[in-house]
């Protein structure tokens, strides 16, 4: 029926008069520069599928200290979130 698909967005492919490609690709191709070294990036379909290929990626990130500097950004705004909507974090120390 098409109400509930979204429309994908149209393509062209223009190319100059005078452009001579050499196997080089368009040069008005937008790409990000990393897109070939991750794989998050395309036509994922679904909230699992690009949930799942995040978790591998990550992973297989060889940068072990990036992850730790995520993870830790990520606990501090969990702690601040907390802290704001006035969580007792008591809770979480015996006395």
């Amino acid at each position: 029926m098409g109400l509930l698909k979204l429309r994908k967005n149209k393509k062209f492919s223009y190319t100059p008069r005078y452009f001579d490609d050499k196997g080089e690709g368009s040069p008005f191709e937008i790409k990000h520069k990393f897109d070939e070294y991750r794989k998050t990036v395309g036509s994922n379909n679904g909230l699992k599928t690009k949930f799942t290929n995040a978790i591998d990626d990550l992973k297989t990130n060889p940068d072990k200290e990036a992850n730790k500097r995520i993870l830790i950004i990520a606990a501090i705004l969990i702690l601040i979130c907390l802290f704001i909507i006035g969580f007792d974090l008591s809770i979480f120390f015996s006395k």
